[in-house]
């Protein structure tokens, strides 16, 4: 261990903007939902009709997690059900950044060589990761009990968030000895982070209707351990011992594992691919190293607006007849309460697709900072066409993705209306309009690894601004300015909405200037400059 805390000062010096970034982002959000449902939902009826009309919606108890109750409380816990999965999210990102990355790109052999422990690199990691998803917590629970929530409701809210990431903080570092590079431990451990979220979903989705049940299969989930907790309704405490029990076993299997590897290897080897003449040079290159996230971005988008679009249509009864409902809804366009839903849920799909876009961006970054693109550069391979060959994918992808979402949703929802030739052609030009804004965080992160390469990480934080000022701003009322400041303001609000041509093209304009320019500025700078 010897090392370690010089390391985590090391990690949180380099972490020293995304970390407060997303432990803020995400802290702030059950806040925003507790002023939200108090204004929508002001009296004990109105919460009431909500919880009995939530209760039995099976699409939505899936997609958001099991309702305990009509307490504001526990309406808050439920809206928030999200978090247990973007706190995990976010901490098997920050463990495997500074485990597996760092190996991929010869640091970690580099301040091995030095008198550092063998396991002080891990220890770091989850020691920064562990903090990160601590203060998170924390400030959710603060927030809540500052606002009037008990106490003791809002301690077990933010030790339910905790307790769920601190578990994955155990699986990525797990899945980080597993895996044979960064990428692959990525994906070991979100695929372990989307088989608990299937698994809560299942499990809340079959004991729709059933009070005070969620499942049986939620119980094999970390998430759905959290969720047993059970916030602001009859908490149950002792469920805690579960995810400390995991990540106990997790971190050690991980530090024991750690001492069965090669430094830079896997313990799962790489497999050689089969021999293909379909796609070869540059651009198959791109598409094999790819092809394997975009798919799962796509089928995860799709699955999500299945779920949304099944939904739709019981949206009016659940949601009531409140004005104030109606009154924010309609902030995001449509003609009629079912459409501004659809319209939010596809400005949603639509933000899931820039991430898709922006983490295809920083492949190439990633590849630059481990040496990979040199090889490939020093052959015949030309700078602007090596960039290209991805820039067609993250570009690309995204137009797949939202078509594929467009008949996801649209034909769900046209077959609980009975009239899917009538609704589907709104629901389609919705997914397929948000295209050009998900081109502007595209051209944003090729414009930064153009210009600052080591800061190409930051267009995760300028799609979280967007974000905040798209799902947040609107219902505040943040001045139309301010809003006006993220590409999505300017996206027509389909289905339902009236479409104009001109802000569209603007989007595509400004994505154009900004792909040029991110492509000429890396033909005339240094590698890993």
């Amino acid at each position: 261990m010897n090392g370690t805390a010089a390391l985590l000062r090391l990690f949180a010096r380099r972490d020293r903007v995304i970390l407060p970034l997303w432990v803020l982002a995400i802290g702030l959000v059950p806040l925003l939902y507790a002023v939200s449902f108090e204004g929508l939902y002001p009296t004990a009826a109105d919460r009431q009709a909500f919880y009995e009309a939530t209760a039995h919606t099976p699409a939505e108890l899936a997609l958001v997690g099991p309702i305990f109750g009509d307490d504001l409380g526990a309406l808050v816990t439920w809206r928030s059900g999200i978090l247990l999965t973007l706190v995990p999210l976010a901490a098997l990102l920050t463990v495997v950044r500074h485990t597996r990355a760092e190996e991929d790109t010869g640091r970690t052999e580099l301040v091995g060589s030095t008198a550092i422990g063998r396991r002080a690199g891990l220890c770091a990691a989850m020691a920064l990761a562990t903090t990160g998803v601590v203060l998170t917590a924390a400030i959710a629970a603060t927030a809540l009990a500052a606002s009037g929530f008990p106490v003791g409701g809002s301690v077990a809210f933010g030790l339910s968030i905790a307790a769920v990431g601190v578990v994955f903080v155990g699986v990525s570092a797990v899945a980080a000895q597993v895996g044979s590079n960064a990428r692959a431990a990525r994906g070991y451990a979100i695929s372990v982070l989307a088989a608990a979220f299937v698994l809560r979903a299942v499990g809340v989705a079959g004991a729709s209707g059933t009070s005070g049940s969620s499942g049986t299969l939620s119980w094999l989930s970390p998430i759905g351990w959290s969720s047993q907790v059970r916030p602001f309704a009859d908490e149950r405490w002792w469920v805690l011992v579960l995810p400390a029990a995991a990540a106990t076993v997790a971190a050690g299997l991980a530090f024991a594992l750690a001492l069965r590897r090669d430094l830079g290897a896997g313990l799962v080897a790489v497999r050689d691919g089969k021999p293909s003449t379909s796609m070869q040079g540059v651009f198959g290159l791109a598409w094999r190293a790819q092809r394997g996230t975009l798919l799962a971005w796509t089928v995860g988008l799709a699955v999500i607006a299945a779920v949304l679009g099944s939904a739709a249509d019981s949206v009016q009864g659940q949601l009531g007849e409140s004005a104030a409902i109606g009154d924010a809804l309609s902030k995001f366009g449509g003609s009629s309460l079912v459409d501004s839903f659809l319209a939010t849920a596809l400005s949603i799909l639509g933000i899931g697709a820039a991430a898709m876009s922006i983490s295809s961006v920083l492949c190439v970054h990633a590849d630059e900072e481990s040496s990979i693109a040199e090889v490939v550069l020093a052959g015949s391979v030309g700078r602007t066409r090596w960039l290209v060959s991805t820039l067609v994918f993250a570009l690309g992808g995204p137009a797949v993705a939202m078509t594929v979402v467009g008949f996801a949703a649209g034909v769900p929802y046209g077959m609980s209306v009975g009239d899917v030739r009538s609704v589907l052609p709104g629901v389609l030009a919705g997914a397929v309009s948000q295209l050009p804004a998900v081109w502007v965080l595209t051209a944003s992160g090729i414009v930064l690894f153009g210009f600052v390469p080591r800061f190409s990480a930051a267009v995760w934080g300028l799609l979280a601004v967007f974000v905040m000022l798209g799902q947040v701003g609107t219902v505040v009322g943040l001045p139309q300015l301010v809003l006006d400041l993220s590409p999505f303001t300017h996206l027509p609000h389909l289905p339902g909405g009236a479409v104009e041509v001109v802000p569209l093209v603007w989007l595509v304009a400004v994505s154009a200037v900004g792909l040029v320019a991110g492509v000429v500025a890396f033909e005339h700078r240094d590698l890993r400059g």
